[in-house]
């Protein structure tokens, strides 16, 4: 399955020449991952960072970037999990704009406990992400 969200490209996001200053991608891009976790998962952040005293952090990051985007364009976004493993999760996000891709990321999350160092996934979690991964587009 794949999850989608539109970011609009706001002035914040540009350098001076009105195109995304490229680590805004970056902001953009888990917050698409945020997005995730509590549409999806129904596990927003707060809960996670707040209430469990854990965390969500990216340990692995690789991205292309396609073509430019300028400010006043509408990113839309593709989120799809590739691997669910005990602590970490394989993302692979996408953005395009008008039919032209914009840019293409992997990604691994683990999940960290409050102690700080990589714990498993808290079971509901787990179960929502490969639920997720192993739906069909069109079901």
């Amino acid at each position: 399955m794949i999850y989608r969200r539109t970011v609009p490209v706001e002035f914040n996001h540009c350098d001076p020449a009105g195109i995304v200053f490229y680590p805004r991608y970056f902001e953009m891009t888990n917050s698409v991952v945020e997005n995730f976790f509590a549409e999806v998962l129904n596990y927003p952040f707060s809960r996670i960072h707040l209430q469990e005293k854990s965390g969500l952090p990216t340990v692995h990051i690789e991205i292309d970037f396609r073509a430019p985007s300028r400010l006043g364009d509408r990113l839309d976004f593709t989120l799809e999990i590739v691997r669910v493993g005990q602590s970490s999760v394989h993302l692979v996000l996408q953005a395009g704009s008008g039919g032209q891709e914009r840019l293409r990321m992997q990604s691994v999350l683990v999940w960290v406990s409050p102690a700080g160092k990589a714990a498993p996934w808290p079971a509901e979690i787990q179960e929502k992400m490969k639920a997720f991964k192993g739906k069909r587009q069109n079901a």
